[in-house]
């Protein structure tokens, strides 16, 4: 995968494209994987880099949803267990069996939660990860050594699965590459072409060089996640707002936090949220938040509230409370919660996907989740073909292996997040033993993943390095920090670029780092 390529293409392509996608996150991936593996001419533009936005700052989970079963949203539940265990298949390299514990401290918690985890085995069917089961107090402890011992009775373990949402994104740009798709970040939408009062293409920018381009489709989709609003109005100005965002908010610690293998879930804190504290690139991973927001940013900021929030709950279920001075990084995302109502409650907005088609011919996807992006995807493109009249060929990435898809592969091995690619960049190491070097002592992370993420993986800034090609940022802000100035003079050989270019890198990676450190961007006041 390589922008420069796709750049050629986009430029020499004579013709309509079947279909252009609009959005780089989990949903705009998913329909141009889906798309381009159906033999679709498959364009993806993303303004930014591929999951720059809501789609790198998950909960790390790709789960059913326990609280959306606790609200009677079976169907939802179903769904998402399904896509869950499609995803396992498709993507072990990233995707794996993590196992929960809920902890009891009321006698009723027990056989209320137990009985809830039993329905959630039975949901899964033949696709569910292991059978739940209740845990006395001393298994309790011994999962998760911890857990606060006062007054707890025991726990009822369940599985569901984790992966890495950035990592992911990442492949599957690669797979809409290796089915003939055609993915380009730093590529913004402006604007759209018109045949009549149809939408028959669009106008577009390359952020990094200013050219502009007109680009003709049979059918174009919006995937824009939390944006999807501004290009609705783009092609309406009178298009009344579907989406009402909700920020959640994840922190950071150490793994002394929670030395197990075991993740914790509190089903319901005391205003009515789900809590995880889940140990994730070895680090442990606390959230989430859910609160409603109106700016929508590609950096949103957490609130005072939602930090205070977090450290105090994580304070009650853990034995040592952390304090701020343990957080590592803090990150904030933003979900694009459909709302066609009037409710402002983000808690009770819907949870599923929304799929729309403008007069014009647009094709939007909205709302959804990680989980469920593939399902997304197919509902997005089996309706995209019927709008642009193509040749109806039927969806395959039920079975369709993500790029990287490797079975055997050693969990303690640093490189196995790349999947069959690891071993390419074993291979640079070998041409060039200095390229084995750890860009950190606390990170695992080394100088030839710089190399390979800009050759293979369309890295084109130190932060699409440090935040989404490796994980860096939201695992140690001020590691981070520290990797930049490698990073930068490693990727500006490959790109060709000088010292100022370098130095311009750094100066501005260290300005959105000190934003992921507790305090660095914070709103003092909670929005309405």
């Amino acid at each position: 995968m390589n922008r420069e390529q796709a750049i050629q293409e986009l430029e020499t392509f004579e013709g309509y494209w079947d279909m252009i996608v609009i959005g780089g996150g989990a949903t705009g991936l998913g329909v141009g994987v889906d798309a381009a593996s159906r033999g679709c001419k498959t364009l993806l533009l993303e303004q930014h880099d591929f999951a720059k936005g809501t789609s790198s700052r998950s909960t790390k989970l790709v789960h059913g949803g326990v609280r959306y079963l606790r609200q009677g949203n079976i169907s939802l539940v179903l769904e998402a267990l399904h896509e869950r265990g499609l995803l396992i298949r498709n993507a072990p390299h990233l995707v794996s069996n993590q196992a929960f514990v809920v902890p009891n401290y009321e006698w009723w918690d027990g056989p209320f939660y137990g009985a809830g985890m039993k329905v959630y085995d039975m949901l899964a069917g033949n696709l569910g990860l292991g059978p739940s089961r209740h845990l006395s107090k001393q298994e309790t402890l011994k999962r998760i050594p911890t857990l606060e011992p006062e007054k707890l009775r025991g726990g009822v373990v369940y599985y569901d699965g984790q992966f890495d949402d950035a990592r992911l994104a990442v492949n599957l740009a690669q797979t809409m590459v290796d089915n003939g798709g055609t993915p380009v970040n730093y590529m913004k939408v402006i604007g759209f072409t018109r045949a009549g009062e149809m939408i028959d293409g669009v106008a577009a920018t390359d952020m990094e060089t200013g050219t502009s381009y007109e680009i003709h489709a049979r059918v174009v989709v919006n995937a824009t996640g939390v944006f999807t609003d501004s290009i609705l109005q783009m092609e309406n100005p009178l298009a009344k707002p579907i989406i009402s965002a909700s920020q959640g908010i994840h922190l950071v610690l150490d793994k002394e936090f929670l030395p197990g293998e075991a993740a914790i879930m509190v089903p319901q804190t005391a205003d009515g949220r789900v809590l995880f504290v889940v140990p994730w690139h070895d680090k442990a991973v606390v959230g989430t938040t859910d609160t409603p927001v109106s700016d929508i940013s590609l950096e949103p900021c957490p609130f005072k509230e939602e930090i205070d929030f977090i450290l105090e709950h994580a304070a009650i279920y853990l034995s040592k409370d952390p304090e701020p001075k343990d957080v590592k990084s803090v990150f904030a995302g933003l979900r694009p919660l459909v709302n066609t109502g009037n409710d402002n409650n983000t808690a009770a907005i819907s949870r599923d996907h929304f799929l729309v088609i403008s007069e014009s011919g647009l094709v939007t996807i909205t709302g959804g989740k990680w989980t469920t992006y593939r399902k997304m995807a197919e509902d997005t493109v089996n309706q995209a073909i019927l709008v642009a009249g193509l040749n109806e060929k039927e969806c395959v990435t039920k079975k369709l292996r993500i790029h990287g898809w490797l079975k055997h592969f050693d969990k303690n091995d640093p490189l196995h997040y790349y999947g069959s690619d690891a071993i390419y960049i074993k291979k640079l190491i070998s041409a060039d033993p200095g390229l084995g070097n750890k860009l950190h002592r606390d990170l695992p992370y080394i100088k030839a993943e710089v190399v390979w993420s800009v050759r293979r993986e369309m890295a084109r800034t130190v932060e699409d390095f440090l935040a989404r090609r490796s994980r860096a940022l939201v695992l140690d802000a001020r590691a981070a920090m520290a990797m930049a100035p490698a990073v930068a003079h490693l990727m500006a050989r490959e790109l060709g670029y000088d010292a100022a270019w370098e130095n311009r890198q750094i100066s501005d990676f260290n300005d959105l780092a000190g934003t992921y450190l507790l305090g660095g961007c914070v709103h003092q006041g909670k929005e309405a």
